[in-house]
């Protein structure tokens, strides 16, 4: 099994980034971090997928993010590209707070994920997540009022996030969507 590598980012091929490992170019699914890396030489996290037919690499930035990918993908009807779409949406950090508020909406809005499947990932990962320090850390209830509030007006579940995240988290929820619309105006 390849783990980890460590090379030059030399180029895009398909749905991947090539990863030049002494003259050897590795073809990688990558997370978008893994391309902000830079050009220089970068270390990338890897887990490999063996087929019948191919021999696939995932890369990512951090141990976290392969951990995790690994976790999804021990879950039902999740396989490696919806796993890496997940990871790619967002930290670990803020899929471990999704998980632990039991957001299935922050995985519905990731291309490819139904309304089962967030299900699945949320009830499924709950169980193996160490969770306390996550909810601790996690927003309070109002910010996920807010931005159901403005996904309820047509924002996407990522836009309406981004916007809330400049927004004081101790006002009413009324007076952060009204901030956030006026941000967005």
């Amino acid at each position: 099994m390849i783990a980890r590598l460590r090379g030059r980012i030399s180029g895009r091929a398909g749905q991947g980034l090539v990863v030049d490992v002494n003259g050897v170019g590795y073809l990688v699914h990558a997370t978008p971090s893994v391309a902000r890396l830079g050009d220089g030489e970068v270390t990338v996290e890897v887990h490999t997928v063996v087929r019948e037919d191919a021999l696939q690499l995932y890369g990512f930035a951090t141990p976290e993010e392969r951990e995790l990918f690994e976790l999804l993908l021990g879950v039902s009807g999740v396989g490696p590209k919806v796993a890496l779409a997940i990871v790619s949406g967002s930290t670990p950090a803020e899929l471990r707070r999704a998980i632990a508020r039991d957001d299935v909406k922050r995985f519905q809005a990731i291309p490819g994920i139904g309304l089962k499947t967030a299900q699945r990932v949320v009830l499924e990962l709950k169980e193996k997540l160490t969770l306390a320090a996550a909810a601790d850390a996690g927003e309070p209830e109002a910010a996920l009022t807010a931005r159901d509030a403005l996904v309820e007006l047509g924002w996407t579940v990522l836009d309406a996030e981004r916007a809330l995240a400049s927004v004081d988290e101790s006002l009413p929820v009324e007076e952060q969507v009204r901030r956030a619309l006026r941000q967005a105006a």
